[in-house]
């Protein structure tokens, strides 16, 4: 068995409904994965399976979604030792330390090309940092998250399919995948 870690984009199915986790568990086992867990309610799901491509298994969580909640939502799965040597690579420890909440990591489908990578350089404000680790965009935030260009510039539409989570999240998952 495999244990494997799915992020969905959003949990927003419309006005004033979202996905409980419950149920998303529920679809989970829907479809034979086995000790479906979630990480808070945002999206978050941990789960044992016999080995299979990432691909499949992203379009299988996909096509059981629209099924059970009527709405695609982007599903990016990874193994638990990517899931694990993606937060060992958190490039921000020290920050991470002293404010988990500024730290993210924009997990991508595909890896952000170099020149999107450069590209959104120039978004970057004060007091924030980015890079690029494993095809992954990493970001510290300053205090005003809201007001930063660099939350809107690291868009599906300019990197591709796509999902962040704070540094809590992230360490969180891997706890629960290492364990």
């Amino acid at each position: 068995m495999q244990t494997y870690v799915a992020l969905l984009y959003s949990i927003i199915l419309g006005e004033g409904r979202r996905v409980v986790m419950s149920d998303l568990k529920a679809m989970a086992e829907g479809l034979g994965l086995n000790n479906p867990r979630t990480l808070v309610a945002t999206g978050n799901l941990v789960f044992e399976t016999q080995e299979t491509e990432i691909a499949a298994l992203e379009q299988r969580l996909e096509a059981a979604f629209v099924k059970t909640f009527g709405r695609h939502v982007d599903i990016i799965v990874r193994r638990a030792g990517d899931w694990l040597t993606l937060a060992a690579g958190n490039p921000f420890p020290t920050e991470s330390l002293a404010a988990a909440d500024q730290v993210a990591v924009r997990v991508m489908r595909k890896p952000v090309a170099a020149e999107a990578i450069a590209a959104l350089q120039a978004y970057v404000g004060r007091d924030e940092k980015m890079l690029a680790v494993g095809g992954d965009i990493w970001i510290f935030f300053s205090r005003e998250p809201p007001n930063s260009r660099l939350l809107a510039a690291t868009s599906h539409k300019r990197l591709g399919i796509g999902t962040s989570r704070n540094w809590n999240t992230v360490r969180k998952l891997a706890e629960m995948v290492a364990g």
